[in-house]
């Protein structure tokens, strides 16, 4: 199994499992979802060396965000 490591936006540095790597990940948050893409080449790729990683780092919300707890 691989884990995508998220970077930027409100889901900074969560780490969720991958099924297939995608260029983008479309992942809900709260009312709305958020979309990271893809930068960079797979890590940890070989038998011994855990799972295999991919950066995705933080692109848009597909509305706006609300950061306050009203």
């Amino acid at each position: 199994m691989a884990l995508a490591r998220l970077h930027g936006g409100p889901l900074d540095g969560q780490i969720i499992p991958l099924g297939d790597a995608d260029d983008k990940l479309i992942v809900p948050y709260s009312e709305t979802q958020v979309v990271y893409e893809r930068r960079g080449e797979p890590q940890h790729t070989g038998s011994d060396d855990g799972p295999t990683e991919v950066d995705y780092w933080y692109d848009e919300s597909l509305e706006n965000l609300t950061t306050s707890d009203d």
